[in-house]
């Protein structure tokens, strides 16, 4: 392995923080941030980061503002991890390639020999350590290396193809979200780089002025746009078949976390992984708590009858309060929510400081992928089907109230609702 610093960057980009499909939970907190399996969503990369040999720094870079939760965390983290934990803010959404391009200076300080870039909306085991004994072992000294996992043949149009030499692993084709069949192995956002690789992107990043002064008489505006530069369909599509770019499959778990939907499947998978990387995390039977059911997390703040049931796949935040006889499965509650005496919560997010009445029922239908299809990935569902609320999960933003003895049914509820009365398949603004 390398022997000088490597260096983390997290990508973090505009949407993946503004997280418009992860609302109304987006609302109260950046998407990054979200819980999954009791962390925030970062806290996995950066677990997975610190455990990189002579692993020097941990850049975050993003299109947002940094407020008090996002400095808190990373203070918390840096603590935590004893390891330097900077954010990085872009004037502008600069796609995944220009915003290292742009803060290629501060990362090449220190003359790291490689450095890895993390797209934030992912759930993975993350390989890193493999991933750079895989470089050292397969590609050329200046290569770079795309983390790949394998996906059915529909599903795999909805991400980056790769088509590899099968003996090499070297990437012959990419393409991002073809509209044919291309390859079922699939790009995971995990990438291995070298500082070589900014020789690539300032290519295309002069080639993209060239091309606007051509046909844009204003220079301002036309430098925003060329620095704008997209990993996968302006880098990676070029270097393909070219010697320089390398695959590396994984078979452990990978999911992406778009929708709300999930981060309860992602907090599945990272619940299940907790039995090896962090059994303290996972709750156990005992005489005066809870029963639980398969996999579960509970923090120690929270307040739970030795009557209540949970599990599996459930993640309890802090403060919670939970009542007699409450059954929980498949859901994630947040900070502060209360579930009172006898109250059902299936497939469902419970925002912060919600309140769950005695004998309601609160309810969603899992988006999970295809259980009998080993390569099934979750499907990104559309929040609209024909004029109609896809039936998914069920979630309540901050400070909702369901009143006791109703039913909550695969809908969404904006924050601070007070409820009367029961709803199905409705988003209740």
């Amino acid at each position: 392995l390398y022997k000088k610093v490597i260096i983390i960057v997290i990508k973090t980009f505009k949407h993946c923080f503004s997280g418009t499909r992860f609302r109304p939970l987006s609302f109260e907190v950046p998407k990054p941030l979200f819980p999954v399996a009791g962390v925030p969503m970062l806290q996995h990369h950066i677990e997975a980061c610190a455990k990189v040999p002579n692993m020097k720094e941990i850049l975050l870079i993003g299109f947002y503002q940094p407020n008090e939760e996002l400095n808190r965390f990373l203070l918390n983290a840096q603590q935590e991890f004893k390891i330097s934990i900077r954010y990085l803010q872009e004037y502008a959404a600069l796609g995944t390639g220009g915003g290292i391009y742009h803060f290629r200076d501060q990362i090449v300080s220190g003359s790291p020999e490689a450095f890895f870039v993390l797209n934030a909306d992912v759930c993975s085991a993350f390989p890193l350590t493999e991933m750079l004994r895989f470089q050292k072992e397969h590609g050329e000294p200046n290569s770079f290396v795309i983390l790949g996992t394998t996906a059915n043949r529909k599903q795999s149009m909805n991400y980056g193809c790769i088509v590899e030499n099968e003996e090499t692993n070297e990437v012959l084709h990419y393409v991002e979200k073809p509209s044919t069949f291309v390859s079922d192995i699939i790009n995971c956002g995990i990438y291995l780089f070298n500082p070589d690789i900014f020789q690539h992107i300032g290519a295309v990043f002069q080639k993209n002025q060239q091309d606007i002064q051509l046909r844009d008489s204003e220079p301002t505006n036309g430098w925003h746009r060329a620095e704008a530069i997209r990993l996968e369909q302006d880098i990676f599509t070029a270097l393909a078949g070219q010697g320089k770019l390398y695959v590396y499959k994984t078979l452990s778990f990978w999911s992406q976390i778009k929708s709300a939907g999930s981060a309860i499947y992602a907090s599945r998978l990272y619940l299940n992984q907790y039995h090896t990387t962090h059994p303290e995390r996972l709750a156990t039977n005992k005489e005066g708590s809870p029963k639980i059911t398969g996999n579960v997390y509970i923090h120690p703040t929270a307040n739970i009858d030795p009557t209540a049931v949970l599990g599996p796949n459930v993640s309890i935040g802090t403060g919670v309060t939970i009542g007699a006889g409450v059954r929980v499965r498949e859901s994630i509650i947040l900070h502060g929510a209360n579930l009172q005496d006898h109250c059902c919560v299936l497939n469902s997010i419970v925002g912060w400081d919600s309140t769950i009445g005695k004998w309601a029922r609160v309810e969603g239908t899992p988006s999970d992928p295809n259980p009998n299809d080993p390569y099934a990935k979750i499907d990104s569902e559309t929040l609209f089907r024909e004029g109609k609320l896809t039936p998914s999960i069920t979630i309540l933003g901050c400070n909702v109230t369901i009143p006791s003895e109703v039913i909550i049914l695969n809908s969404i509820v904006l924050p601070h609702k007070d409820l009367n009365r029961g709803f199905k398949n409705q988003i209740i603004l």
